[in-house]
């Protein structure tokens, strides 16, 4: 057989002829293999004063196999609690201490071969569960505040918005403001302007003469003699005013038209 394998491993048969008889002979194979893919690793807590476990395992090789484990820094001792589980490559540890810090090594070991694998324990002091504890209390409480804050932040800007639209739609009747003066002066002004364009030469005859019916010097009382000069108004104030220039015919005494 060649290449022999752990497959290989069975009940073999040969039969021998010999006239006048045949004879048979059975033959047991059985392969052994050496342990291989061996893997260790810690389960359990690394504190000071907890229990752990150790643990080697090969996935391959023959049975049976036997593990061995051994301290390889340090006082290269097993810890005085360590007890060793036959046949299962396990190695159980009471009462941690920061003593049994080190680099422990795992053999694994049948008839043709052997394998081994390694794991680093570090035993720690206990955490502050107390701390630990009262810091996730403390950043609970200010997730919740914020949270709570970021709620009413979005109510009150939602709040405000719906206020502005109100009073956006909201429609009103004001009442009308009163006419400034400058609009009552601009229609007087305006009216002026119109009364004195409807004015004509031809118009102005009769109106000019009854303004200046002559009465006779005779009748005329004291009062009625005096004479009075009408306010006279600059020509640029009466642009700004509106007024239009008219040329009046110059009149004799006696009212008619020169």
């Amino acid at each position: 057989i060649l290449n022999l394998k752990a497959e290989d491993t069975g009940k073999y048969q040969c039969k021998v002829k010999k006239l006048p008889s045949v004879k048979t002979y059975r033959v047991h194979l059985t392969v052994l293999e050496k342990p291989m893919k061996t893997k260790c690793h810690i389960e359990g807590s690394q504190e000071i004063g907890s229990d752990l476990t150790l643990k080697c395992k090969s996935q391959e090789g023959s049975s049976i196999i036997v593990y061995s484990w051994k301290k390889i820094t340090g006082s290269q001792e097993l810890p005085a609690t360590a007890l060793p589980i036959e046949n299962t490559g396990d190695l159980f540890v009471k009462n941690a201490s920061q003593t049994y810090s080190g680099t422990y090594s795992c053999l694994a070991y049948n008839k043709v071969g052997r394998d081994e694998c390694s794991v680093i324990l570090t035993i720690t002091p206990p955490i502050d569960r107390a701390g630990t504890i009262a810091g996730a209390v403390i950043g609970t409480l200010l997730a919740l505040s914020l949270m709570a804050f970021f709620i009413f932040c979005c109510y009150k800007k939602r709040r405000a918005t719906k206020y502005e639209k109100e009073v956006h739609h909201d429609i009103r009747e004001d009442v009308p403001p009163p006419k400034s003066r400058a609009s009552t002066a601009h229609s007087y002004i305006g009216s002026n302007r119109s009364s004195l364009g409807s004015m004509s030469p031809s118009n102005m005859d009769g109106f000019t003469k009854t303004q200046y019916n002559k009465v006779p010097s005779e009748e005329r009382t004291p009062s009625q003699n005096q004479y009075f000069d009408p306010p006279k108004v600059a020509a640029p104030n009466l642009s700004r005013m509106g007024a239009i220039p008219v040329m009046i015919p110059a009149q004799s005494k006696d009212g008619s038209i020169v």
